[in-house]
Formats: structure tokens, sequence, C-alpha cells
């Protein structure tokens, strides 16, 4: 902006006091001092505002002038409220070093001011900065990738003074510029996204995490597998990106909101790419799943799996194990056609298999799913061997390797080295750090389920970890919640049987057994429901059991005693124990 639109804008209450000459000066910034040198904080084009309280004698204008013009200043402005009038001195110097001087009327802040030239300057450079935008897309869009969104977000940084990152649906970091987000702000934000676009209210979203105020533009996929704008939001509400600004952009002029806007297809055209890139894998796991449902022989699969694996685990030359893992997106019925939750289930089952704290593409690129009508299926390699005695809280969560304990070499389902026992992915783990933010996305209408197998090391073993997985996600979705996991050992496991057990028997059963002892506790807080607990998780051990209750083993006696009374039931045989196990488990 000039300075001659300064003058113009009557709530700024400037008045000019010489420099008419030079006001198609252009103005960079803003700056507010009553420092007698203030040029280590200028850098030239700005529009310094002061107060005069540098000023003790008329002695002062002439250096403090001549230093802003040596620095580049390309107008000043006085403000009239300490001193009313501005002196001659000031106007003297300024007309000798030819820089514009203002006059600002007491009844208006320097904040005002402040702020409207920092709105008009941040416009300007955001439309300069759209151009560059612009050609960074066409860029990426027509020929190799020219540093990816990093480099705008970089741009962004430097000449609009935003922070800002690109997130997946579960909070993980994608791309971003600087300092990284704080811890779990990622995943929050990410919720508040998922939330927000359910409601169906258009982007940006504002949400506040610590005190500090983001604004959340939503990155649609803009690829071949797009749901057109006339389908269900659903549809994409689990796979789409989002650009995480640290701002609040409720007052952003069009110009930077465009900015914005052109930001975030930028964005869009990466997401293509790595979709496309992953094109390959996909295509090797459903060819593999498809051979496995089918009943292919066994020799067909394997062949089929060392063309996988050098694609899947890149620089390792031995055969890997595999793990399967089943997903599925269940929704609510509503009017209208039924939401296709396959590729939604494939896009976040990819998502949910990467680490969380790895942005690159290295563990990506080790993820391979393929999805059917209603699930998706994803086929993990695991490294053959890892060190001895490794178990998977040595190796942590790391994405498609989730542990690298070394498994079974019988190639069947659960069956590991021994000391190793759970080696590789495990089904709670997957989902502890997105089951709250996924569980935004689902809202009040949505289920996320997913089981995972053990590991096989053959194409023998891969059709029974394929059905594994699918009876262990099957238990899962029996289980209340939006977002639920079981895992291959809950399959020889009283976990299996219990969700299957239908709801009026399932009422029936505990109520015979515990209503006695519910409504005695009611009438006299006897705290026999509690003391049953104790006494089944103690194994039947007195003593144990009265230490835990903080009891007197006489007392414990009394308690066991009347519960025995109450339900008609001997807790020293083993069935009547089974009895009251299950009963407190389905209540």
């Amino acid at each position: 902006m000039r300075l001659r639109a300064l003058l113009e804008t009557d709530a700024l209450g400037l008045r000019l006091l010489g420099g008419d000459d030079e006001l198609d000066r252009t103005v960079r910034g803003v700056m507010t001092t009553d420092l007698r040198d203030p040029s280590r904080y200028l850098s030239g084009g700005e529009l310094v505002l002061t107060g005069l309280a540098w000023r003790r004698s008329a002695d002062d204008s002439e250096p403090f002038v001549r230093i802003l013009a040596s620095a580049g200043v390309v107008g000043l402005a006085a403000g009239e409220a300490e001193l009313g009038d501005i002196p001659d001195d000031l106007v003297v110097a300024c007309e000798r070093h030819r820089l514009p001087l203002f006059a600002v009327n007491e009844d208006v802040a320097f904040a005002t001011i402040t702020e409207h030239v920092v709105r008009q300057v941040s416009g300007e450079r955001a439309g300069d900065l759209a151009a560059v935008v612009d050609r960074h897309r066409r860029l990426m869009t027509s020929g190799p990738a020219g540093g990816g969104p990093e480099v705008v977000l970089d741009l962004l940084g430097s000449d609009l003074d935003l922070r800002a990152w690109v997130l997946s649906p579960t909070g993980r970091r994608i791309a971003g510029a600087g300092e990284p987000l704080p811890p779990g702000a990622g995943a929050v934000l990410a919720a508040e996204h998922l939330a927000a676009t359910r409601t169906g209210r258009r982007g940006p979203h504002r949400a506040t995490v610590r005190g500090t105020t983001y604004s959340l533009f939503p990155i649609r996929n803009t690829g071949r597998s797009a749901a057109p704008a006339s389908r269900d939001v659903r549809e994409t509400v689990l796979s789409d990106w989002l650009l995480a600004v640290e701002a609040d952009a409720s007052d952003w002029p069009a110009a930077r909101l465009d900015l914005l806007q052109g930001v975030t297809q930028l964005i869009a055209v990466e997401r293509d790419r790595r979709d496309a890139a992953r094109t390959v894998r996909r295509r090797l796991a459903q060819e593999v799943l498809e051979l496995v449902q089918t009943g292919a022989p066994p020799a067909e699969i394997a062949a089929r799996l060392r063309v996988a694996a050098p694609v899947l685990l890149p620089g390792l030359g031995t055969a890997p194990h595999w793990q399967v893992v089943v997903a599925r997106v269940d929704w609510d019925a509503r009017g209208g056609s039924p939401v296709e939750a396959g590729p939604a289930a494939q896009s976040l089952l990819e998502e949910i298999l990467v680490d969380p704290a790895d942005p690159g593409s290295e563990t990506a690129d080790r993820i391979a799913v393929a999805h059917t009508g209603t699930e998706a299926v994803a086929l993990v390699p695991l490294p053959a061997a890892g060190p001895a005695g490794a178990s998977p809280d040595d190796a942590g969560h790391d994405g498609a390797g989730h542990g690298e304990a070394g498994l079974g070499e019988e190639g069947r389902a659960g069956e590991p080295e021994p000391g190793q026992d759970g080696a590789g992915l495990h089904a709670d783990a997957l989902l502890a750090a997105v089951r709250e933010t996924l569980s935004a996305g689902l809202a009040d209408d949505g289920r996320l389920t997913l089981g995972v197998s053990a590991a096989v090391h053959s194409a023998e073993g891969l059709r029974g970890a394929l059905e594994e997985a699918r009876h262990a996600r099957r238990v899962a979705a029996a289980r209340p919640g939006r977002v639920c996991a079981a895992g291959h050992h809950e399959l020889a496991s009283h976990v299996l049987l219990l969700p299957f057990v239908p709801d009026d028997v399932r009422r029936a059963f505990t109520a015979r057994l515990l209503d006695p002892l519910r409504d005695y506790d009611r009438r006299h807080r006897a705290e026999l429901i509690e003391t049953l607990e104790a006494f089944l998780d103690c194994d039947g051990s007195w003593t144990r059991c009265a230490t835990r209750l903080h009891l007197h083993v006489n007392t414990l006696r009394y308690r066991v005693g009347r519960i025995e009374q109450l339900t008609g039931r001997d807790l020293s045989r083993l069935e009547d124990k089974l009895d009251f196990f299950l009963a407190l488990r389905m209540s």
C-alpha cells in the first residue's frame, strides 16, 4: 500500500504536516517506538508511529529523523496526545530529510493504525504469494514435485508469519514448517475438524488447544477416488487431510482466505501423488486376497508373495512373516443411497498402520491394503526374525514393523517362538492413539471395528490368518463403543463367547445370580458384589482376598457365607465359581 492511501482513510485520523510530494512511497510494515535510536529494529519500508517520549528538547528531533531516513523509513506519524501540537523542530527536520510527517489525532489509538496497515500489507503479500502457490501447483501437476507442500508452508511462515501443518485424519503430522505442534495437539485438532465436518459446516473451522487458536482448512481428495460433491460426507470424512494454521481466520480478508484455499489445492495434488504411489501395493494385496479367498493352491499364493515381498520390504533379502488386519466401517442407514464403506475403510486402515511419529513415507511404503465391498484387508509384512527375547514393548509402535520380534517357524497363526508370545501387531495398540479422534468423525451413526491375526510365514497359514482376523473383527463388533478392536489371542478365551450371548439370555442369567446380592447391598451396604469380585480375582484365596479388602478373614468368611445363602450357590465348587465369574463379566 502507499502512504496516500493512509491519508485518504478518515478513520485513521492522520493529518499531513509535510512531504506531500512523497506520498507514493510504498508501505511494507509498521513500527511503534519511543526509542531515541530505533535503527536496530528497522529494515526499511516502515511507517513509524511515535508518541514523542524520546524528545526532551528541540535538539533531539534532527538526530532522530536522520536515523529514520537512513534506515529507509517511508513516513513518520507523531501522536498529539502527549504534547498537543507537533513541535516545529520535528516538522523542519522531516522536511530537511524529505520524510513525510503525519499528525495522529489524540482520539485515535496507534493500535488502530497498526492493525489497518498490517491487514492491508499482508493482503498484498498474500496476493504475491498466491501467484507463487499457483506456479508451484502447476509444477507439481505437470512434472516432478518441486519440493512438496513444505516449500509453500515455508513461504507462509516467512512472508505472512503463519505457522501451518498438514495433518492426517488421525492428527498425524504429514508436513509442516518450523517447530512441530505441541504433543497431542494434532489429535485434538483432527478430532475438532472431523466433528465440524460431520455437522456440514464450511471450513475453515476454528479450534483452540491449550490457549492457542488454530484455523482448520479441509484438504479435499481430488483424485480418481474422490467422491462427487453430492455424495454423503461420511464417504470422505475419515480420509481427508487438513491444513492447520496457527491463527484465527474468522476476520481474514478475502485475499488471504483465497491464498489458503490455493495452498490446500496444492497439497491435494501431493495427496493424489501419494495415492498413485500406493497403486502397486494395493494391487498386490488385492491379488493375494483374491487367491486366498478363492482357495488357490498354496504354491500359487507363495509365488505371489515372493513377488510382493521385495515391493513391500525393499532391501530385505529374507521372506518376511505376515499378519492380516481386517477393518470395517459401518454407518447407520439414512435416506438415499447407502454409503460405500470399503474405500473409506481402506484409506483409514492405511492411516492406522502408519507410525504416528513418522511423517515420512518409509513405513507407508510397506503397507498393502485391499478392500471388498464392505471391509478392508491389510497384508502387513514383519521382518522374519528379531533379537532373541524381544517383545512388543521393546519394539514399540513403529508402523508396518510394529515390533520386530522373531515369530514361529511353522507358519500357523498364534505360534510365536518361545519367550516371544504376542509379537507383531496388537489390536489395542493400533487404536489406542486414534480412538478418541476417530470417534469424533464417526459421531453417533458410525462404527469402526478391527481384527488382527497372529503372524504366519507361509502360504498355508495365510488363509487361516485371514479367517482369524475376520473372527476377531466380529468379536470387536459385538462390543459397545464407536471404535473397537480384537486380537487373535481373544479367540481362545471366554471373551469370544460372551459378546454373542443374546441380550435376553444375558439379562436373565445375571439377574438370577447377582440381583439378590445387589438388593442386599442396597439395603445393608454390605458390599457383597465387591467381595465376590475380589474373591474370584484372588482365585478363592481367603488370605489374599482379606488382605486386598482390608478385612479380617472371619469377616470375609461371613460375607462369602451370606453370598452363598442368598444365591443358593457354593463358592467352593468350580462350576459355581465359573457361573459367578461369567455373570460379573456380562453385567
